[in-house]
């Protein structure tokens, strides 16, 4: 595991648009922020510091952030293997080393998965009342379906953590759905693990982060199946990008908490005459380096608990 520290020195003095680094296998994937290869029996993914907001890939990107986000999410698979399986194989140092090398631009925004067949829903975990959980609370009292108990605020934290699957869209917005609609995607057996799964890994990390000083309110998790139909966690594990950190000392119900996410860029672009489509407005010095800081903190928060 790699420190904030020194993470931190390695991180780029530009973001970058393009990849700044050379890849001899081919590309088989492009999405908003990560390239995918095909190294045979493995993919690689290679995270760039390319960021999105409101479905719109904004020109530039934050430094480095390609880098923290690949780090912190290998920091929770490693830490959660007692709990799930996941998509990093054992000879993983090995192929990165046959893929990518070991210059540190490279090595720390890359990972070698195993191929596995995605589940199509996302799981999420929620523990507090926020974004469009508190306003479907006060709208109805319910969270996708899930009633809760009269009297809860902005921010307050729930009696038990809940699970919330999605649809999970191509583009655009994923969608709230049910558990007899998840079920019925992705099959009975299936659901109840992944649900089952979702909410002792939130319990796990929860505890783990709040012991680190700060909270994690929820949380997606995405699943894949090998041939033999086990299950695997994949993706993203619980980074800014996936979740939503508060800081501990600072939190409050009833207040709205700052996040460790790109919700200063959002706030931003929400303060412009921009219709959000693409393309996306530059965003100035100032913010690219509180939205990066940000990224660092929640990263230094987690990893040095574990020093």
């Amino acid at each position: 595991m790699i420190s904030g520290q020194d993470l931190k020195r390695f991180l780029p003095s530009e973001a970058a648009r393009e990849l700044p680094i050379s890849i001899d296998a081919p590309k088989i994937a492009s999405g908003k922020v990560r390239e995918i290869y095909n190294l045979g029996d493995t993919l690689l993914l290679v995270a760039t510091d390319r960021i999105s907001a409101f479905d719109v890939v904004l020109p530039g990107g934050i430094p480095g952030r390609g880098m923290i986000l690949t780090q912190l999410s290998r920091f929770w698979l490693n830490k959660t293997r007692g709990i799930i399986r996941n998509q990093l194989p054992e000879n993983e140092d090995a192929l990165l080393d046959q893929s990518v090398g070991g210059e540190p631009n490279a090595r720390l925004r890359s990972t070698v998965v195993k191929k596995l067949k995605p589940l199509p829903i996302e799981c999420v975990a929620r523990g507090y009342l926020a974004g469009s959980g508190w306003s479907s609370y006060q709208e109805s009292g319910e969270v996708c379906g899930v009633s809760l108990p009269n009297g809860l605020q902005l921010a307050s934290q729930l009696p038990e953590p809940i699970f919330t699957p999605t649809t999970k869209a191509a583009e655009g917005h994923d969608l709230p759905i049910n558990d007899e609609k998840a079920a019925a995607l992705v099959g009975d057996d299936v659901y109840n693990r992944v649900r089952s799964v979702s909410l002792e890994l939130y319990r796990f990390a929860h505890d783990f982060a709040k012991n680190s000083g700060i909270i994690l309110a929820d949380t997606k998790f995405e699943f894949g199946l090998d041939d033999k139909g086990e299950i695997y966690l994949i993706d993203e594990a619980l980074t800014p990008d996936s979740s939503r950190y508060w800081d501990a000392a600072t939190w409050t119900p009833g207040e709205n908490p700052a996040s460790f996410d790109k919700q200063i860029i959002r706030d931003y672009l929400d303060g412009l005459d921009w219709d959000k489509t693409a393309p996306g407005p530059e965003l100035p010095s100032e913010i690219i380096e509180r939205a990066q800081t940000r990224y660092l903190e929640v990263y230094d928060y987690l990893t040095r608990t574990a020093e």
